[in-house]
């Protein structure tokens, strides 16, 4: 049995519901704020997940490394209470709702793991941000238990993964947990001790090559906090869909007037259509009272290029100055409303899966949250304890 991929050694299932807001671990830190200064609210799992973001901490003025140990303690009380305690365990999980289904498998990840001839047994898809991941990594680091999992497929070979998932779901028969999101999505998840089936769940996950879905930033947080393991749903679909994630500018100091202007200084060709949508090559960007449509110029970077990475070196870096990795330059997912001081919002089509596996095969990576996919893990329904790297 591969030492990279392995069972949960201590871990916990939750009873019943998670405890708190039902908000994304990994959602706006504003949106954070706002959930946790809801009554009771403190005392959560999203209270844990960010622990200096919670109405005691931003009245203490506590930091990071003085919040932690408040979370740690939350922590202990949330297991107690909430959560029953397995060992040596995997889960097949199940999601299924009005943005896909997935059939994959929960289990620890080893994110440095390399093959023999020293290749990333997990490759990232997506560039990620410094401070984020430091931030991650702290409170992981400090908790010693991961709270959520990241998403990660296969780069070839899902098929054997699914079905083997699947025929594991429909032998346990009921699921040891079920539950629906705010979403409408439904999770169902089995225990499945050390045996001969797991055994067999393990190897098909061992046998691929991994790429990061969701949580690049989780990845690299476990990487840096030393702990040797990640909590991972590892699934293959069987209908998982990317989403799409916008551009919004803001705090630029620039209208729409300055923007059409300067971009047709650049050479590209703005076209104004009230009905635009955005298509692949393309983007539709709404300022103030205008849409525009503007069609991507080709050859602008190594092959193969994704939409988000034009947009960034060239719309924004080359055109008007602005760095893509300032704060004048937000990502926002499709679906969630635009800021009240936006100067415009770029619309990207979603990157196509294959898209993304050619990014892959060339060792590229793309942009920072260049793709959203979905039916996402629900964070908090397993947690697993966390041990420091092994040597």
């Amino acid at each position: 049995m591969s030492d990279w991929i392995r069972p949960i050694g201590q871990g916990w299932v939750v009873r019943d519901a998670v405890p708190g807001p039902d908000v994304d671990e990994f959602a706006e830190p504003d949106r954070v704020v706002a959930a946790l200064a809801a009554p009771g609210a403190a005392d959560s799992l999203l209270a844990v997940q960010h622990p200096a973001r919670t109405p005691a901490a931003l009245a203490r003025g506590l930091d990071l490394t003085a919040a932690v140990p408040v979370a740690r303690a939350v922590l202990e009380r949330l297991r107690k209470r909430f959560y029953r305690p397995v060992r040596e365990i995997v889960a097949p999980y199940r999601i299924e709702g009005p943005d896909g289904v997935a059939l994959g498998l929960l289990c620890l990840v080893d994110p440095a793991a390399v093959t023999d001839d020293g290749a990333a047994r997990v490759r990232h898809t997506e560039d990620v941000y410094a401070d984020v991941v430091a931030e991650r990594a702290a409170v992981l680091a400090g908790l010693g238990c991961a709270t959520s999992a990241a998403m990660l497929v296969p780069a070839s070979g899902g098929d054997l993964l699914t079905e083997q998932v699947e025929r594991a779901c429909a032998g346990l028969g009921l699921p040891d947990l079920s539950t629906t999101d705010a979403a409408g999505r439904r999770h169902e998840l089995w225990v499945v001790p050390a045996g001969p089936l797991q055994n067999r769940l393990l190897a098909a996950v061992a046998a691929a090559e991994l790429l990061v879905a969701d949580g690049n930033h989780r990845v690299a947080a476990a990487s840096a906090a030393g702990h040797g393991a990640l909590l991972a749903l590892v699934t293959a679909g069987p209908q998982l869909r990317i989403g799409a994630i916008n551009r919004v500018l803001t705090g630029t100091g620039l209208g729409p007037e300055d923007l059409v202007s300067r971009w047709c200084a650049a050479g590209l060709d703005v076209r104004y259509e009230e009905h635009a949508v955005p298509v692949t090559g393309e983007v539709v960007v709404r300022a103030g009272p205008a849409v525009l449509r503007i069609p991507l110029p080709k050859g602008a970077g190594p092959e193969p290029v994704i939409d988000h990475e034009i947009v960034e070196r060239v719309l924004f870096a080359e055109a008007l100055g602005v760095d893509p990795d300032g704060p004048c330059v937000l990502p926002l997912p499709a679906g969630r409303p635009v800021p009240a001081d936006a100067d415009a919002v770029v619309l990207l089509a979603p990157v196509r899966y294959s898209d993304v596996l050619a990014v892959h095969a060339a060792g590229r990576r793309m942009p920072r949250k260049a793709t959203y996919f979905t039916p996402k893990p629900r964070s908090g329904l397993v947690l697993a304890e966390l041990q420091p790297g092994r040597e």
